[in-house]
């Protein structure tokens, strides 16, 4: 054996491949408690919220019902997001990231891949709220724009998958889902996700700086009508913020191994 033949050559895009992706979302779907989550969390809370007999009032192009079921479908989708990115925290405490620093797969493609299924199980959430919405039959706006939200809901669903990654190598073990729960839904009611804050006043203005009030605005534009400039920059710089966040611990976390 030569010593050619001893160094480790990194695989195209740093190993990251369809198939290691499927295998990562295999494990997903065989959790029964994540598969639960997915499927029920994001359905019960649009119909703990979504069946109020006023909300039939005009919104933009729809009414108040579909302007709460595609704020549920974005929180549900983020929550869940955050929640599949910082598994890494667990499998960081079992050992499991140590195991694949011996392979070649490198750092930014084992994080690429783990969004990545962070965003399929939204996208599952989304389809789910949206679903729901139809059986429910209080959400009114023109299939254009309801098809419109949902796909500007998976986009913004991206940054919430990157928080996730973030948190999971900044805190360790089980304590990331305990930190992730009660922070995004402060983060939800901030952020004008819930109940919509009136223009002006001090919340509002608060609100405006938080990381879900931009991907809020973005995801029911096509519902309101309603786009601030300042909502889009606030949503492309928290998603740099959580991407920039992620890369600097995975790099500290790798550089311990």
């Amino acid at each position: 054996m030569t010593a050619m033949d001893l160094i480790r050559t990194v695989p195209r895009w740093g190993g990251f491949n369809r198939t290691l992706l499927g295998i990562e979302l295999k494990r997903l779907l065989r959790n029964r408690r994540t598969l639960i989550f997915t499927f029920a969390f994001p359905g019960m809370m649009l119909l703990a919220f979504g069946g109020q007999s006023d909300w039939n009032e005009p919104v933009g192009q729809g009414n108040v019902a579909a302007y709460i079921l595609v704020a549920m479908a974005l929180y549900g989708a983020s929550m869940i997001a955050a929640s599949t990115g910082a598994s890494v925290a667990m499998e960081r405490a079992q050992g499991w990231s140590r195991q694949l620093r011996l392979t070649p797969l490198r750092p930014a493609a084992y994080v690429l891949t783990k969004s990545l299924c962070a965003l399929s199980m939204g996208i599952v959430a989304i389809v789910v709220v949206n679903l729901i919405g139809v059986a429910q039959g209080r959400a009114q706006m023109p299939l254009g724009t309801w098809l419109t939200c949902g796909l500007l809901t998976v986009v913004c669903t991206l940054s919430f998958a990157a928080l996730g990654v973030f948190v999971g190598y900044l805190v360790p073990g089980e304590n990331a889902m305990q930190f992730l729960g009660p922070g995004m839904a402060a983060l939800a009611f901030l952020g004008n996700v819930f109940i919509p804050i009136p223009q002006g006043t001090l919340m509002w203005t608060i609100s405006a700086f938080t990381p879900m009030f931009g991907v809020a605005e973005i995801s029911r534009f096509p519902l309101t009508g309603e786009l601030p400039w300042y909502a889009v920059v606030n949503a492309v710089v928290w998603l740099g913020l959580f991407i920039a966040g992620a890369a600097w611990r995975m790099s500290r976390d790798t550089a311990r191994g």
